[in-house]
């Protein structure tokens, strides 16, 4: 499977190696496949198209045979036909032998959860190695679907994100060099979710814990919002914040970034992942 569409991306067939549970609402998949020699990607917060089988079905279903029309011919297919779409985020790329790493936030398993497990977090939690999945993926390093892009003049990185987000914070933090200011905020369900991250540097790491609560305190202000108020960020010249996770608590961060913090709009970037109480169909739908 070779179709190229909307250059520089294009389809990889993979398999699963293996799975590693990161924490009680973590799970890393393991993938790869003959076609990860095309892949390539600087990293950071890459973006990435996951497509899935539905219960039954030995692969999933994508009409990659249409080139460029593929995304038309998906949505012709019957909702129980065509492949379950999702996006994530790159959290590593391995060479010798090619394998990539995707980190699965799980929602709705555990016993008494507020809303059911959505498809992907059911696949995630079944996955073995052998199953057969989709990936829509860059092969240029350098693409659209890459957004931390700090300014060269950078002298503060400031990075909030939840669970959906750790993923792609971990592998900014990576990529960050040594002695650059960094102040971060991570939200994750449980205190086991918690993971030691690497970096070369000057970076000021805080968990924040929510305890099997929404995100949000009693008066419904996001958890990062209260802590990131209540700290002192350093002086910097040039600051550059990313943050990233639930829609509705990215656009407060943004908001009290710009208008109580004084930053730039122009340096903050911001992507909203999912929106509370909507499926990422739903999202997609409002979105065209």
């Amino acid at each position: 499977m070779t179709t190229a569409v909307a250059a520089p991306f294009r389809f990889f067939a993979l398999r699963v190696v293996r799975t590693r549970r990161l924490g009680p609402s973590l799970l890393r998949v393991t993938f790869a496949g003959p076609e990860l020699r095309a892949f390539h990607s600087h990293g950071r917060d890459q973006s990435l198209s996951l497509f899935l089988p539905h219960p039954g079905q030995d692969e999933p279903v994508v009409p990659v045979e249409l080139g460029d029309g593929w995304w038309q011919g998906w949505r012709e297919l019957p909702d129980d036909v065509r492949a379950v779409m999702r996006s994530y985020t790159l959290r590593a790329l391995r060479r010798d032998p090619d394998e990539i790493d995707i980190d699965f936030a799980l929602h709705g398993l555990e016993p008494g959860a507020a809303a059911p497990a959505g498809p992907a977090s059911r696949w995630a939690s079944g996955a073995r190695p052998g199953d057969r999945v989709i990936l829509l993926g860059p092969a240029m390093a350098d693409n659209r679907a890459i957004r931390f892009r700090p300014p060269a003049d950078t002298d503060l990185v400031v990075l909030w994100g939840d669970e959906t987000a750790v993923p792609a914070v971990s592998a900014v933090l990576e990529s960050l060099s040594a002695g650059l200011r960094v102040r971060a905020w991570l939200e994750v369900r449980h205190a086991a979710d918690v993971q030691d991250l690497e970096t070369a540097a000057d970076a000021e790491i805080t968990w924040l814990v929510r305890d099997g609560h929404a995100g949000a305190d009693s008066s419904g202000t996001p958890l990062a919002l209260d802590a990131l108020r209540a700290s002192g960020l350093p002086s910097a010249e040039a600051p550059y914040a990313w943050i990233a996770g639930e829609s509705g608590h990215v656009r407060e961060l943004r908001r009290h970034l710009v208008h109580e913090r004084g930053v730039d709009r122009r340096r903050v970037t911001f992507v909203g992942y999912w929106r509370q109480g909507l499926s990422e169909e739903e999202l997609r739908e409002q979105g065209e």
